[in-house]
């Protein structure tokens, strides 16, 4: 455990990303239980409900892979467990992914109802498919550790947060207080992952695909891959080794959590969203 040494920059980095795990299983632990239980949880749906433990499956899930970090296609990690192998790694991702962009799914789907917006309801249908297919195309990646699956999946993910800028700025003119101010920032969240993605993430993998295919680099089987997740890991301490996947775990780890339990605030009631829209009566 030498590694863990103040003066090693990826256990600076680890100490990062746990000591931000901690901060956002109290924000959950918080946020349910101001929700859940105050005087007028009586008037909390179905949908607030399934937001704060869609919530909890992204925050628990990111949680995991905080503590036990690993880059799935180069198949390293920091730990030497089995916990840290990219199938179960990769699965937990899963799950946690299609729970996160299920909770945007469901507050785009009320606003839209709401604001009688046809393109941002339409949106709000076809983003868990998209993700769904990005999973697969995930997937793909770490079974052949072919980056082009990678390439695909964040691709995947940038035009999902598109459609949702898009589908926010039609119920944006219809908004008012407070939910239009929150719609405001999340378009500008938006516009800043979309950026990142476009100009960070996808080059990145696109430009390891090329250069594994101008290196020759053999692409694992459907059988070889499966095996390869459940048994290969190499244990790497070395910022060179992190140095490219850093900045998208730090931002991940973080700022994707806090949106996913900040969703868990927004009312779901027709009546309490409803006081946010421009024609609501006093």
């Amino acid at each position: 455990m030498d590694w863990l040494s103040l003066d090693n920059p990826v256990a600076m980095w680890w100490y990062f990303l746990v000591s931000v795990s901690v901060i956002n299983i109290l924000g959950w632990i918080w946020t349910r239980v101001y929700i859940l239980k105050k005087p007028n949880a009586t008037l909390v749906n179905w949908r607030t409900r399934n937001l704060i433990w869609l919530a909890a499956a992204y925050v628990f899930g990111c949680a995991f892979r905080s503590v036990l970090p690993r880059a799935d296609v180069q198949r390293i990690c920091l730990f030497d467990t089995w916990f840290s192998n990219v199938f179960v790694g990769r699965s937990v991702a899963t799950v946690a992914e299609l729970s996160y962009v299920i909770q945007w799914a469901i507050v785009l789907n009320m606003i839209a109802q709401l604001t009688q917006s046809k393109f941002a309801e339409r949106i709000s249908y076809i983003m868990v498919p998209l993700i769904f297919i990005a999973e697969c195309f995930s997937w793909y990646a770490v079974t052949t550790t072919r980056y082009l699956g990678n390439t695909c999946e964040e691709s995947l993910w940038a035009v999902t947060y598109t459609l949702l800028a898009l589908a926010l700025l039609t119920v944006w003119p219809k908004t008012k207080g407070a939910l239009k101010y929150a719609v405001s920032f999340t378009i500008i969240g938006c516009i800043l992952y979309v950026f990142f993605m476009t100009n960070v993430d996808v080059p990145m993998y696109f430009n390891r695909w090329r250069a594994d295919v101008a290196a020759g680099k053999p692409i694992l089987g459907l059988v070889d891959g499966v095996v390869n997740l459940l048994t290969h890991w190499t244990v790497t301490h070395d910022i060179k080794d992190w140095h490219d996947e850093i900045p998208w775990m730090s931002l991940y780890f973080s700022f994707g959590v806090w949106a996913s339990i900040l969703l868990c605030y927004v009312p779901m009631t027709q009546d309490r969203l409803g006081r946010y829209l421009k024609n609501a009566t006093a």
